[in-house]
């Protein structure tokens, strides 16, 4: 397992970047009560991230092939799977719903992209870190939305 990360540290830095980048976007707009939150914003960035790393692999195993681009089919899954994704948010009164999801379709599929390539450990190493996004992230955003909340609040009765 230790040579796994050892093999893959550039990999997994670049991704956990990411995470974190989006996470301290998605906690701003958490304070603002914005609906695409920290998991939102992380699963963007890492989907974005995972679709780079990607490119970059495939431009060093295929550079000697002629005629074979593989960047322009994993552009159209890239494409489509946000139409997808927009399909499964919905407007309830003033409120969006599905964000997370189509976060989650979209990097899901920069996971399937990178599996189809042979890319396994790129596959796994961001199925964890989804998979620490979904599950962990609440820990985080419970508190932010309390503190948002309450200053949301006090504000309401000073106007």
């Amino acid at each position: 397992m230790e040579q796994f990360f050892i093999e893959n540290r550039e990999v997994i830095f670049k991704l956990v970047i990411a995470v974190v980048l989006g996470m301290l976007i998605g906690a701003e707009r958490l304070l603002v009560h914005k609906e695409a939150g920290m998991k939102t914003h992380s699963l963007v960035a890492l989907g974005s991230a995972v679709f780079i790393v990607i490119s970059e692999m495939i431009a060093k195993q295929y550079s000697g092939v002629e005629s074979f681009d593989p960047s322009r089919i994993a552009s159209q899954v890239i494409v489509g799977i946000g139409f997808l994704g927009a399909g499964s948010i919905m407007l309830q009164g003033n409120r969006l719903l599905g964000l997370t999801t189509a976060g989650g379709l979209w990097v899901t599929a920069g996971i399937g992209m990178a599996a189809g390539f042979g890319l396994f450990n790129l596959a796994f190493i961001t199925t964890i870190l989804v998979l620490l996004i979904f599950i962990f992230m609440n820990f985080f955003e419970k508190p932010i939305r309390k503190i948002s909340d309450e200053n949301f609040n006090e504000e309401d009765r000073k106007v």
